[in-house]
């Protein structure tokens, strides 16, 4: 028996029925949301588009501890989201966005290989 042997598997994975325990909570809250236009949005199809299910999945994925694809998700669809709106996006935020948001992704990979370097060295 090695030295490794007697440390758990640490995963960051979570148990299917608990994964899809929390898909079925996240499609409930949204389909609260929906169904009370609580973002004004008007029918329940405005709220079902390509970039919500794109945040949906993000929302998914974190609540998974899978935050970069989370993060870049959410970040990706609420983009688009607010672009296909009548909503108003300030100069200072369109210019650096998508830089910021390549830059938070290239520490994100960053700081997830030095935790999982840590994790491998117990």
């Amino acid at each position: 028996m090695t030295h490794k042997d007697h440390f758990p598997k640490r995963d960051k994975e979570l148990h299917p029925q608990i994964g899809f325990g929390l898909f079925l909570i996240t499609f409930g809250l949204a389909m609260l949301v929906a169904t009370n236009d609580l973002l004004n949005l008007g029918s329940v199809k405005d709220y079902f588009t390509w970039e919500t299910v794109l945040v949906f999945i993000g929302v998914l994925l974190l609540l998974n501890l899978q935050f970069t694809g989370g993060l870049v998700l959410i970040a990706i669809g609420s983009w688009f989201f607010i672009e296909n709106r009548d909503y108003q996006i300030p100069e200072l935020v369109r210019t650096i966005y998508w830089p910021s948001l390549i830059i938070l992704i290239g520490i994100a990979f960053i700081i997830s290989s030095f935790i999982k370097g840590n994790r491998k060295q117990l």
